[in-house]
């Protein structure tokens, strides 16, 4: 390998991971500005996981640097253990807690939300609807049921809130066959059984896309709905591609961690340099800013749904957990997710070694 190709990948890697870096310390930072505002002792800010890099003392507050850029965190005092400090995080008002859990992912989101907003309108001629302008010839979808002007209002009832909706309700399909709620007329009408072509590739059911919707020019007013549907749209799409992981319909092989994640903003970051076209790699950044945010707020330990949990039972009950026996919980969920991280790590590693 040549110097000038080497120095080629290099330059993508250290884009992405600053990327990656990014979007991990507006996470953090939510956590962390919300913890400042309630007046909660932060101890550490650190991005990145794993042996500390550089670190610097600033008042309470320690801010570090560490080796491994898959994660970080803000360590609060009292927050895993009882704490005499007044700052103590478990001395606070549950509802302060609540806020500063879910800060990070709110974080995220709303740099997902702004990043729609430029791509809408900078880089994008035209904005999909969810209504049907034309078909293809001889497509099979029409002379199934459905027609011209049609407006999608559900896919296998699933709300269609986009045309992300449309493009990933209609690849989760085995046989090619759905169930439609559309607005005709002014009126909803239900289509069953409406068929699509299909072919099969590397084992894989895809779906002949045998329509064209009608596009909208971006104006202040559609972009900013986009914004919020189009997210919508990406936060459902982690939830039901995890409920798809879960059950068996995607493999473990198919899941891409830091590593995974890291080579393909690289990919498209040099893509995107030679193309001198931004809008796939902002959609990239978008997608796994709004997935950072939503996949930590599942309720499991270690993870901000995971204290979001014991917090809603304590808001309940009226009485904490004892935080010794929470941070038992944690740790365990802590344990677990790194071991979970280093096989995805170590797959993503093999599937980029063979090219794939």
């Amino acid at each position: 390998m040549t110097a000038s190709a080497v120095w080629s990948k290099t330059w993508t890697v250290l884009v992405a991971l600053l990327i990656f870096g990014v979007i991990i310390m507006i996470h953090e930072f939510g956590h962390f500005i919300c913890a400042k505002l309630f007046k909660v002792k932060v101890n550490e800010f650190s991005l990145g996981m794993g042996p500390c890099l550089f670190k610097k003392q600033k008042g309470d507050t320690q801010y570090s640097v560490r080796l491994f850029p898959i994660g970080g965190y803000v360590s609060m005092e009292g927050e895993d253990g009882e704490s005499d400090d007044e700052g103590a995080f478990h001395k606070k008002a549950v509802w302060k807690k609540m806020i500063i859990v879910v800060a990070g992912a709110f974080m995220n989101i709303v740099l997902g939300i702004v990043l729609l907003m430029v791509t809408l309108s900078c880089f994008t001629d035209l904005i999909g609807t969810n209504t049907i302008k034309e078909f293809y010839p001889n497509a099979v979808s029409q002379q199934t049921g459905l027609q011209e002007g049609d407006r999608f209002v559900k896919i296998d009832g699933h709300r269609v809130w986009s045309e992300q909706d449309l493009n990933f309700l209609l690849t989760r399909s085995t046989d090619g066959v759905f169930d439609f709620v559309v607005e005709r007329d002014g009126e909803k009408v239900a289509l069953n059984d409406v068929k699509f072509e299909t072919e099969e590739v590397q084992g894989l059911t895809l779906i002949h896309y045998d329509f064209v919707i009608i596009g909208e020019p971006p104006t202040f007013w559609n972009v900013l709905k986009n914004s919020f549907t189009q997210t919508l749209s990406i936060g459902r799409m982690v939830w039901l591609s995890l409920f798809d992981l879960v059950t068996g319909r995607y493999g473990m092989s198919q899941l891409a961690g830091p590593v995974g994640t890291v080579n393909i903003i690289a990919d498209i970051t040099a893509e995107a340099a030679t193309s001198k076209n931004l809008e796939t790699l902002l959609s990239i950044i978008i997608f796994i800013t709004i997935n950072v945010g939503i996949a930590n707020l599942l309720p499991i330990p270690a993870l901000d749904g995971g204290r979001l949990f014991f917090l809603i039972i304590e808001a309940i009950r009226r009485k904490p957990i004892n935080p010794k026996y929470e941070g038992y919980v944690h740790a365990a969920g802590f344990v677990l997710l790194m071991i979970l991280m280093l096989v995805v790590s170590f797959n993503d590693i093999l599937r980029i070694a063979r090219g794939g």
